[in-house]
């Protein structure tokens, strides 16, 4: 791995898979002005040895499972909790939530039933939920995942559940875990959709209820993006607020 972040970058981004990337997280860290850069292992790019120095860790989403044996996860995983002992607050999007739980203590696994498409979350009210979330208790996000954490790090606080998944985010110190896609743009969308990986197919079929076929997922992009972004926006300033000054 690379030497610690010495070269003034604030935020650093983990990126697993050339094809999960920052997406509308890199779209908003431009228009804040905020310097950062993204590491994609996949694309043969060390993560640093150490997260010191920068003020916002982001770990992305990927088709990988937070269990499989991959140097790269584990390393991300100790990035995470150096972050945790520095102060440094963690988002996590899908892949990256389920690290964080790993992480900290908790488990994840394969759930009875994908979750892909358009998807309502709720959320349970509660001060941190309304700090991260905002007020209104239910929001649409884009969900495209098989894994979820199922059991939580001691000390987290479930703040988001849906239907098909009873944990779409949980919140512990200074730190987010999401199950769902914030960072997800039309662009991402697309391109999942046209290389969408041989378990898609049989999960239309037999999870209609929580897996969107294409043509109802175009749809409901075009209904639910602005709101996702709004909401991105909200939690990725909840998430700025806990940086260093």
């Amino acid at each position: 791995m690379n030497a610690s972040m010495t070269d003034g970058t604030q935020v650093l981004v983990l990126q697993h898979l050339n094809e999960d990337g920052p997406g509308h997280l890199g779209q908003w860290l431009d228009e804040q002005g905020v310097r950062w850069q993204v590491r994609c292992t996949e694309a043969g790019e060390a993560y640093p040895a150490s997260v010191k120095g920068i003020k916002g860790l982001a770990v992305l989403g990927g088709a990988w499972s937070a269990n499989d044996d991959r140097p790269s996860l584990r390393q991300a995983e100790a990035l995470i909790r150096e972050a945790d002992a520095l102060g440094i607050p963690v988002l996590g999007h899908c892949l990256g939530g389920q690290l964080m739980a790993r992480a900290f203590g908790g488990r994840v696994e394969t759930l009875a039933q994908p979750e892909i498409g358009w998807h309502p979350i709720h959320h349970n009210g509660s001060a941190t939920a309304r700090a991260w979330l905002g007020e209104a208790p239910d929001a649409t996000v884009y969900q495209w995942h098989h894994d979820s954490f199922v059991d939580l790090p001691p000390g987290a606080e479930l703040i988001a559940s849906s239907l098909a998944c009873a944990h779409q985010a949980f919140a512990l110190r200074q730190h987010l875990a999401m199950q769902f896609h914030i960072e997800i743009t039309p662009a991402k969308i697309a391109d999942w959709l046209a290389r969408p990986g041989a378990a898609y197919g049989p999960a239309v079929r037999a999870h209609p209820d929580s897996v969107q076929a294409p043509e109802a997922m175009r749809a409901a992009t075009a209904l639910h993006q602005p709101g996702s972004e709004a909401l991105a926006r909200r939690i990725y300033e909840a998430w700025r607020s806990r940086w260093a000054r």
